[in-house]
């Protein structure tokens, strides 16, 4: 069995690849109506309908980061979902690390951070030398997952008699879904998981189809890992 300090710094890698390759809507800009309709939706206390509408407005560029930020403080507030508020926390800081909210972020980051950390140690606080030993480990664990995202891709899969590219099979316990206009990584992974954090697997799942991105479209059908 993994020990805690091993589960935690593999929840920051998941955190910190998220944050790497983003979890922002993918073929239409973001949409102020959503942003305006997701502040409606919280202050009635809907929030999960206001994370949905808040992720829709997304478009990776500096002018969401304070989406990003409203993300965190339901995702920790009020949905108790650390790891989505961790993900998001490091977004707004990425875009904006000068923002408005850049020192109640940074404050907010480190108190979901030690939240997770007594979380997966069952309740009891990490030392000080352990916390350096995680987080010299993720330091690590990022080194070499940024090193393998430098590989080049494997060759494609050799075609058939009509010119189409064989089909792998898919591993055991998969499931394929095909790609609708509007779908984000993040938005299946909720559908199949009830989690976006999970959107990190579905995209090492299909990391060679992705070229290692983010980006999906209409038609693609991606596998489901179980």
């Amino acid at each position: 069995m993994l020990s805690p300090r091993r589960v935690f710094a593999g929840v920051l890698l998941a955190v910190a690849l998220l944050a790497a390759t983003g979890c922002d809507r993918l073929f239409d800009k973001g949409s102020k109506d959503d942003s305006t309709a997701a502040q409606k939706k919280a202050a009635a206390g809907d929030f999960r309908a206001a994370v949905q509408l808040y992720e829709a407005s997304l478009d990776g560029t500096a002018k969401t980061a304070d989406t990003h930020y409203r993300l965190a403080l339901l995702y920790s507030d009020k949905l108790k979902q650390p790891i989505d508020a961790f993900h998001h926390l490091d977004r707004y800081l990425d875009l904006a690390p000068k923002g408005g909210h850049a020192k109640d972020a940074g404050s907010l980051k480190k108190e979901v951070e030690n939240k997770l950390r007594v979380k997966l140690s069952d309740g009891t606080p990490s030392t000080q030398a352990e916390a350096v030993r995680l987080k010299n480990e993720n330091q690590m664990l990022l080194e070499k997952l940024a090193a393998l995202r430098n590989q080049k891709p494997a060759p494609q899969a050799a075609s058939n008699v009509k010119g189409e590219p064989e089909k792998k099979p898919i591993p055991p316990g998969s499931r394929t879904y095909t790609v609708k206009t509007g779908d984000t990584l993040a938005k299946i992974a909720r559908q199949f998981y009830k989690n976006s954090a999970r959107s990190k697997d579905i995209q090492d799942a299909n990391f060679y189809q992705l070229s290692g991105t983010v980006k999906i479209k209409p038609g693609m059908v991606l596998i489901i890992p179980k």
